[in-house]
Parts: C-alpha cells; structure tokens; sequence
C-alpha cells in the first residue's frame, strides 16, 4: 500500500533549552521559571527558596518573539 503524502513542505524543529524554560497558560501568557535553582542554595533562607519555584510572566516583547520562533509549536 503506498504511502500519502505528507500535506506541508517541512517540520520545523523546537529549540529544547527554550521548551524547558518558557511555558504558556491556559490564556496564552508566556511565562518563564526562576534561575539560581541549583547549588549554592545552603546559605539562602527558606522564603527565598521558596519563592524560586514561582513562575515570572515575560514582559519583553522582543523576548517573547524570540521564544515563540524557537518553539514554535508551543502555540495553543
């Protein structure tokens, strides 16, 4: 049985650093998670701790250009 053909011309390929990043909400606010997450963490307190695992809603237009070209489909 022959195969169909594929209907676009070509699949565009999604920059993985940038799809662990950056997240869209249910009302398509882009939204990134904090930094600084990972070691040297002994000395912070527990309400800066804390408020690291916040996500931070992305003001720059430039910047959410940018993301919306590295992961295209993260589009709703």
């Amino acid at each position: 049985m022959p195969r169909k053909p594929k209907a676009g011309k070509y699949k565009l390929k999604t920059h993985k650093a940038t799809s662990k990043r950056f997240r869209l909400t249910g009302s398509g606010v882009l939204v990134r998670t904090k930094g600084g997450k990972s070691h040297f963490r002994r000395r912070t307190s527990d309400r800066t701790k804390a408020l690291l695992s916040e996500m931070v809603v992305v003001e720059g237009k430039r910047i959410i250009k940018r993301v919306k070209h590295l992961a295209p489909y993260m589009e709703k």
